[in-house]
Order: C-alpha cells, then structure tokens, then sequence
C-alpha cells in the first residue's frame, strides 16, 4: 500500500480500493481486466490484484452477469466493488440496476441490504467514438433506491484525497446500490492543492446543511458580490474552475462556482442560498440536455425561488451521437470557451 499522498485523482481513486481492501476482507473486486499487470483500462486497479489474489475476481465479457454477481454477494455479506470498463456499457446492467439492485431493500420489507459500488468511466474528448463516449449517467439519476455520486479533484486534508475519501466512504459506510461516475478526462487531473488555492475560497458547504456528501462552493477571496452561480460536476467542474478565474481576472466578471459530488438523490439547499445572492445560474454538464441533469436542476431552481431567479441557462451536449473525429468531438461537448461566452452574455 502506497504511503505517500496521491497528487492525481488516477492515484487517489487506486488508494481509496487499496485501503478499503486492507480495512474490511469482506471488499472484493470484481471487472473485466482488472488483474496486474494490467490493472484495468484507466489502471485504477493495478496492484490490488497482487496484494488481494483471492478478492480481485477478473469476469467474462458480461456486464449484466458481473452485476447480478455482486448483487448475490451483497445480499450474502460482502461489499463488492464493481467496475464497467467502459460507462457506455451501464445500458447492459439497466435491468440488473434498475430492477433488482435498487429494489431489493424494499422488496424484502428492509431484512436485506445491497452494497454494491458500481465504478465507470464516462465522458469523450479521447475520439473512442459514439458507444465510447457518452455520459450517460442521467438515465439512473431519478431511481430510488440508488446513490450516484462524482468525485471532484480536490486534495483536502484527508490522506486519500477528496476523490478517494467519496469513494472509500461510499465502499464502506453505504448500504444501498451507488453509481460511481469516473470522468476519463479526471483521472490525470492533478489534485488542487492548498497552494492551488491561494486566490481562492473553497468552501464545504455540506456541513452547514449536513448533508450525506461533500459539496462545495468555490469563489474568488476579497471579490466584489458574485453575479452568476455556475454548478457543475466531474471534468466540466474542472472547466468551470478555470472559466472561473479567467472571468475574474480578465473580464472582471465574479462568480459562485457550486461543486456537488451527490448528483442523485439531489441535495440543492446550497444552490438555493447561493442564487439569493446572485438570482442567476448556469448549469454545466457534459451530457445530453434533453431532461437531463441541468434541466433538473432549473427546474427545482424556479420552484423554490419562483421570482427570485432572475436567469437560468444550460450548457450540455449537442444533442446527437458523439463523434468519433476528434475536431467533430470537441464542437459538440461544452468546452471552456463555452462557458466563459454564457457567462458574460448572462451578465
């Protein structure tokens, strides 16, 4: 086990599998191609497969078998931990998920509980093509039942960092399904250190509103009132970091970036408080639009504010396959210069 402080999110995700393994032998591993040396097609596995032979369990081609498996394991005890190579391919466990999983605990009257983690890769911007490229976690965000959670690249004070910490709590302190969402443009992101931060408030905002997970409000010290309210997860948090600071420090624009790391069940207190102060907010995702998470989240943005919300806008997806050339790729994700021309045509 790794002694040193991760510096990516790559390493913190691989920490977090290390020490939930080393804390509770009732943690097992279960993929395709997860085994040294190889480690997975990201490499968030490699090593564990060394340290724990009997708990990293490599599987056949069989998306929907391996989560019918980790079901089985659940009801019997154990916390397995799932990976889909790919985040495409969570439409082969949709009725594993949806049906059975997410299900169990009220079918059987709360005498049962499902820990199952389900970790995938999503997002483009690699040119993998249309059935490697999508974000397609919006499709299980209004299940009962099921947590989906996003990690956000953030150091902080615990060893693990920010994105090990989410998913080393969600391992062992859940006792429902989660969907564990992995942007693969994420991984190498560097942890946003202290010193990162220095023009920075980073805020947790879940403690004052205790809620079950991290969420965060990131603004620019000693700024003017913000005018605009971006949220955002996963990679396109990272894009609305930086859009952040250039729109601070070139066009004098502020902003209140909202960060959350639970998409489903939603928690939105914080963006409420936030948009009473600047009555604006842009909603940033990579995934298609239509009834997606943004529109979910403007839409319980105008039934608590009613009048107080002055403006609400979305950046998502075009809404079509995603291209497999690279230039076509980037013209249809939301991209960093998107976000600063919303902002400023916002304000």
């Amino acid at each position: 086990m790794k002694n040193d402080k991760p510096k990516t999110v790559l390493e913190s995700l691989n920490l977090a599998l290390h020490y939930a393994m080393a804390d509770d032998e009732s943690v097992l591993l279960i993929g395709e191609d997860i085994l040294d040396p190889y480690g997975g097609a990201f490499k968030v596995t490699r090593g564990l497969s060394t340290t724990y032979p009997d708990r990293v369990l490599t599987s056949p081609i069989s998306e929907a078998g391996i989560t019918g498996i980790a079901g089985g394991m659940a009801l019997r005890g154990l916390k397995p931990v799932v990976e889909i190579m790919f985040g495409d391919f969570i439409s082969l466990i949709t009725d594993q998920l949806i049906n059975h999983l997410a299900k169990f605990r009220y079918m059987y009257n709360e005498q049962v509980r499902v820990p199952v983690v389900i970790r995938t890769p999503m997002g483009g911007r690699r040119g993998y093509g249309p059935t490697h490229s999508q974000t397609l976690e919006k499709h299980f965000l209004g299940l009962p039942g099921l947590r989906t959670l996003a990690p956000f690249h953030l150091l902080g004070k615990d060893s693990l960092g920010a994105p090990g910490k989410l998913l080393y709590d969600a391992i062992l302190g859940s006792e429902d399904p989660v969907l564990f969402i992995e942007n693969k443009l994420q991984y190498l992101l560097p942890l946003l250190t202290r010193d990162a931060l220095l023009d920075y408030a980073v805020e947790k905002v879940s403690k004052t509103y205790n809620l079950s997970t991290p969420f965060y409000k990131l603004s620019i010290r000693s700024a003017p009132p913000a005018k605009v309210t971006m949220m955002a997860y996963g990679y396109m948090a990272h894009l609305a970091f930086q859009a952040q600071h250039q729109l601070a420090y070139e066009k004098e624009i502020f902003t209140e970036l909202l960060i959350p790391t639970q998409l489903a069940p939603f928690e939105l207190s914080p963006l409420f408080d936030s948009l009473r102060r600047t009555g604006r907010i842009l909603a940033i995702e990579e995934g298609a639009g239509a009834l997606g998470w943004g529109a979910e989240v403007l839409s319980q943005a105008a039934e608590v504010l009613g009048t107080e919300l002055k403006q609400a806008e979305r950046l998502c997806a075009e809404g079509h396959a995603v291209p497999a050339a690279r230039q076509l790729e980037e013209a249809s994700l939301p991209s960093l210069t998107d976000i600063l021309n919303a902002v400023q045509k916002m304000v």
